[in-house]
């Protein structure tokens, strides 16, 4: 088990088993959303702390790859155990750096733990297939084999299930593994990484250095990371796309959304409110499965608006460790602008603003970043906020004649990260699973986020890469395949 060399105050690398300071000259302070708190300092690393890692990863990958399998994964059982026992304090730790609320951030590390269960089932998943007598006398085998060093980069929304999305996979498969989380909110990775460090993973393969621009593009140009895993919005994720592939790294990169909801008349319009206020207001909207504009047939247009703006008007917005907020502070002051602006244009646009929380105030908490539920209705596609991700409690309602003309409007977005259809109709469900184009789609579900063991769809400007997050996918994402093909002619 490793000794902390870092301040105290800060937060340091995890690098080959040890705590160390980034060697950069910059960094930020990691800011309580809430209360405008300085929790922490992170230093950014230089190029060389990322060759350091990465000199690091591949010398403990001669030795973990070859380990057997089964001796892989007890690490990852140990980690289970620790997250599951730490799970109230790290989502405390999570709820002060990044503003969500306690329940979000527990079911966040749930999932996150699901994953990591997952991953324990690697004796299986690594599995590729054998055929005897594939041609007379020869039998063929497919051999999933892991490559080396692999990299991720995740974003500040999800600070404890995204990093768990990849690392699990990329060691259980014999990699070794390298995360460099949000710099706005790496309280939770620091956590995550003692725990790491105390489940027993030897040294080197699995690696914390944090960092911004610099420290990405350091990742990104190295010759040593065989491949670069990416969480965050669409011109990022392009950009990431592009330059590891023209590095020769494989690549996967996830980017925004602009996710809908369309509601038929024949669906449970009180359950189809609640579900879709959730899914847009969760997380205070900053999500990439957040549904924020809903498409509802006219006939219900008007009953379902009124309910909507019901069920919003009664959230409470306020501190995340507060039991009862439903609506927690957005991650920066500069956010909150981002958003606020956006519904300014949205008014400007001519949508009508039906529930205003522009004006919250919470009393304590003066100098956090709040804003209130915000739903328009009579949105058209045309507008700004239908068109682009606002990352904030921002709904919009738009009617439309039928359920074919709201599935044509969620085709024509850019994105197809999500979906949901709310319906009494087996025959409009099947449509919808046949029409919609978006790679993760729910009936009677407000949100559309896929079990560990199923791989996290995106399709258009929301995934750049050909394999996905999560289960089968990153195992292919994280080996490559060698056929072996075998022959005794005396046999």
């Amino acid at each position: 088990m490793s000794e902390t060399k870092t301040d105290q105050d800060s937060v340091g690398n995890y690098i080959d088993g040890q705590w160390t300071d980034a060697t950069g000259s910059d960094g930020m302070d990691v800011v309580d959303p809430a209360t405008g708190e300085t929790l922490s300092y992170v230093g950014f690393s230089t190029e060389n702390d990322v060759d350091d890692a990465v000199r690091q990863g591949q010398k403990a990958f001669e030795s973990w790859s070859q380990r057997s399998i089964e001796e892989r994964i007890q690490p990852l059982f140990e980690l289970k155990t620790l997250l599951e026992e730490n799970i109230d304090e790290l989502a405390e730790l999570l709820v002060r750096e990044h503003g969500k609320t306690f329940g979000e951030a527990k079911g966040e590390l749930r999932r996150g733990i699901e994953n990591v269960e997952t991953a324990c089932g690697m004796p299986t998943l690594m599995q590729a297939g054998h055929v005897e007598n594939a041609a007379p006398n020869i039998d063929e085998t497919a051999v999933r084999k892991p490559l080396g060093v692999f990299a991720a980069v995740t974003p500040f929304n999800f600070p404890g299930m995204i990093p768990l999305w990849f690392l699990p996979y990329a060691v259980a498969s014999g990699n070794s593994f390298i995360l460099k989380p949000s710099e706005r909110d790496p309280l939770t990775a620091k956590r995550l990484f003692e725990l790491i460090d105390e489940a027993g993973f030897p040294d080197g393969v699995v690696q914390l250095v944090n960092g911004s621009v610099d420290t990405v593009n350091a990742i990104l140009d190295h010759d040593g990371i065989e491949g670069v895993s990416f969480v965050g919005s669409t011109p990022v994720a392009k950009t990431i796309y592009e330059r590891a592939a023209a590095n020769g790294k494989r690549v996967q990169a996830q980017g925004g959304a602009k996710n809908h909801i369309v509601v038929s008349e024949t669906a449970d319009l009180e359950f189809a409110a609640r579900k879709s206020v959730s899914s847009a207001l969760a997380c205070g909207g900053e999500r990439c499965l957040a549904n924020d504009v809903i498409c509802v047939e006219e006939s219900v247009y008007e009953e379902f608006v009124d309910l909507v703006v019901d069920i919003a008007g009664d959230q409470t917005v306020g501190h995340g460790l507060d039991g009862e907020t439903d609506v927690g502070a957005l991650i920066t002051p500069e956010h909150e602008e981002r958003v606020r602006n956006y519904v300014e244009t949205g008014v400007q646009e001519g949508a009508t603003l039906v529930l205003d929380g522009r004006d919250i105030e919470v009393d304590g908490y003066e100098d956090g970043n709040f804003l209130g539920p915000c739903v328009f209705r009579d949105v058209t596609e045309d507008m700004v906020i239908s068109r682009e991700e606002i990352f904030g409690p921002v709904l919009g309602l738009m009617p439309v004649a039928d359920v074919d003309e709201g599935i044509d409007v969620m085709n024509a977005s850019d994105f197809g990260n999500a979906a949901s259809l709310f319906t009494g109709s087996g025959a409009e469900a099947r449509n919808f699973r046949h029409d919609a184009r978006a790679g993760n789609l729910a009936v009677n579900a407000g949100t559309a986020a896929p079990m560990a063991f199923f791989h996290f769809g995106g399709q258009k400007d929301s995934f750049f890469g050909d394999l996905h997050a999560q289960a089968e996918d990153v195992v292919r994402f994280y080996t490559d395949e060698t056929v072996y093909i075998e022959r005794w002619p005396d046999a």
